[in-house]
């Protein structure tokens, strides 16, 4: 992920020239760890995969771990996320960026009134079908 990242950065720095006058670049995030503190720790050789997720209002996700990177970009509506082992929530609104905790039980649902759509992007190894474990109760 290190060497995607490097490379993500290098083509944007070199395609930067080429834009248009009125073209921009705006970065949306930095950082090197998830958003509990863990650092971010990608497999070697990965495959990505790219989804999007829309919840319809009072929908949520069953609660699960990511055992690999787990990066969401909330495209409509507000997000919350809950953190099942600490308790704690917070919430994403539209255009908030976020490296999802790792191997830690948590849920997202939508509890405003439109939907919300988040463009999911995993990091996981070669032949893994999902990123994410359902949490048994």
């Amino acid at each position: 992920m290190k060497r995607f990242l490097i490379a993500a950065a290098v083509m944007t720095v070199a395609a930067a020239p080429a834009l248009a006058n009125s073209s921009t670049i705006m970065q949306i995030t930095r950082t090197d760890k998830t958003v509990t503190g863990q650092p971010i720790i990608s497999p070697e050789h990965p495959t990505v995969i790219a989804t999007v997720l829309t919840l319809q209002p009072g929908d949520r996700t069953p609660e699960h771990k990511h055992p690999y990177p787990h990066y969401g970009y909330v495209l409509d509506g507000t997000l919350t996320v809950v953190n099942t082992e600490t308790g704690k929530s917070f919430e994403l609104a539209k255009g908030a960026f976020l490296v999802e905790m790792m191997n830690t039980a948590h849920y997202g649902e939508n509890r405003g009134k439109q939907p919300v759509s988040i463009l999911i992007i995993d990091s996981v190894p070669a032949g893994t079908a999902t990123n994410s474990v359902p949490v048994k109760p």
